[in-house]
């Protein structure tokens, strides 16, 4: 069976280990056109509600967004996307416990946000749309997620689809850590992310999941996020975004067998529970040590 290296991510007030266990990262989209909760959280009172939600059900990373990127999503200035996440970020302070990420592809609002709180840098560009992010992930020393995508929101459905999608988004990741590392960011503050559902065929997003270990080579924590997403639906006969939880926790713990290190997902207590028994598939001598101390 695979073996999941371990790794250490310097944050400003602790370190995360990965590795020993999977890390749940809770979604937080204040936005109004998400594919999965876009409109439920844009009062800043009812999103602060749901992060304190999500750390109470067990999650170990908050990451709030003020900008969809699901597929045929227009983008939105930096002015309006802080417009969005920063009451959040000031009305959490103090409040929450757990570390926040901030998914975001421009330096202007990862700075604001780093300035309010966050510790963690979510760029689904992977440096494309503005590589000046990469230099505030220095300054602040911050950890950098770096996300595979094929084109862009907007049209990332809609364009050829790699032909070979393994050796696609290896290429690409290993390009955004080389930007990355060309702006100084430390090697062992980089995550990736294969970017399950950018620019990717149904077939192609299960092609991934199962090829995972391949790409746990390129040396770095993984990072996947499958939850609630259209291949899903797919697999399921066309079952409607509300109706995949079951088989975004089958796809979340083909994630963790596979060497994810961070799974995002929207159902934080239903996948917690996947994390920890997938955690014991990868770790069964853990489950022992714990039923002995009882």
């Amino acid at each position: 069976m695979f073996v999941r290296k371990k790794f250490r991510l310097r944050l400003p007030s602790r370190t995360l280990v990965l590795g020993e266990r999977t890390l749940i990262m809770g979604v937080l989209n204040v936005t109004p056109d998400s594919f999965s909760d876009g409109g439920r959280y844009l009062n800043a009172d009812a999103a602060v509600a749901r992060a304190l939600e999500m750390e109470r059900a067990g999650a170990d990373i908050l990451d709030i967004g003020g900008e969809s990127t699901r597929p045929g999503s227009e983008p939105v200035s930096a002015t309006e996307e802080m417009q969005r996440i920063l009451p959040v970020l000031e009305k959490l302070r103090g409040r929450l416990k757990i570390p926040i990420s901030v998914d975001t592809s421009k330096a202007e609002v990862a700075e604001a946000a780093a300035y309010q709180g966050a510790e963690i840098l979510n760029d689904v560009t992977a440096l494309r749309a503005d590589p000046r992010l990469a230099e505030v992930a220095r300054q602040r020393k911050l950890p950098l997620i770096l996300m595979h995508m094929r084109g862009e929101p907007r049209t990332m459905q809609k364009m050829p689809f790699a032909r070979d999608v393994l050796r696609d988004v290896a290429a690409g990741l290993r390009g955004a850590v080389a930007k990355a590392r060309r702006a100084s960011v430390a090697k062992s503050q980089i995550v990736l992310d294969p970017g399950i559902g950018f620019g990717k065929s149904a077939a192609q997003n299960f092609e991934l999941l199962a090829r995972l270990p391949e790409l746990a080579r390129l040396g770095f924590p993984l990072l996947v996020g499958t939850s609630r997403k259209k291949f899903i639906g797919i697999a399921l006969g066309g079952a409607p975004e509300g109706e995949r939880a079951w088989g975004t926790a089958a796809t979340v713990a083909a994630s963790i067998l596979g060497g994810a290190h961070i799974v995002r997902v929207h159902d934080v207590a239903e996948m917690a529970q996947v994390a920890r028994v997938a955690d014991a598939v990868l770790r069964p001598a853990s489950v022992a040590a714990k039923s002995a101390s009882k």
